[in-house]
């Protein structure tokens, strides 16, 4: 855990102030859901609710089924982190933490497609080799709470029709298990 030097009182309701450079570099907005969380020693951990990762078995399975049927690599995430890979090296996706401009683009709620020139422009994670092909965000309840996506392959190609349909579609199914 780091230590940030900041200190917040409880107010009479139970109530503390996260301090805003902590909600921006967490990327925590009003409204997000928190975990509460006790250690024995009396730490009280905080954090990020994910409904992706409630159900992160069956998006890794799902990931997997993708890429079996159709050998697409494909990632899962949740508005922070990748919850599920399949068809690349797990250690180089798993866990780690969307990029900046990945999370943007799910932020404008709209399908991403890499450059028919065949540039892949759009990274999943900092410093990662991996580049996203076509990308569909998950919305439930009206709000972004992660995307589906698949990767850039060897060869380079561009995604075809098929391919984008099948992210779409998966996005969309995951949608409606969050809102059940």
């Amino acid at each position: 855990m780091k230590a940030t030097g900041i200190v917040r009182r409880i107010d009479d309701l139970g109530r503390v102030v996260i301090p805003k450079e902590i909600r921006r570099t967490m990327r925590i907005r009003e409204g997000e859901p928190l975990e509460i969380f006790t250690e024995k020693d009396g730490e009280v951990i905080f954090k990020k609710y994910s409904p992706i990762g409630e159900v992160g078995t069956f998006t890794g399975q799902f990931a997997e089924a993708i890429n079996k049927a159709c050998g697409i690599p494909v990632a899962i995430c949740d508005n922070d982190t990748v919850v599920a890979v399949a068809g690349v090296p797990k250690k180089e996706l798993l866990e780690k933490p969307i990029s900046r401009t990945l999370y943007e683009t799910m932020g404008k709620r709209q399908s991403y497609s890499a450059a028919a020139d065949g540039s892949f422009a759009l990274e999943v994670s900092e410093n990662s080799p991996s580049k996203v092909s076509f990308m569909s965000p998950i919305v439930a309840e009206g709000n972004v709470i992660g995307a589906v996506m698949s990767l850039q392959k060897q060869d380079g190609a561009k995604p075809d029709e098929a391919e984008k349909k099948l992210i779409s579609t998966g996005a969309m199914f995951l949608s409606s298990q969050m809102e059940v």
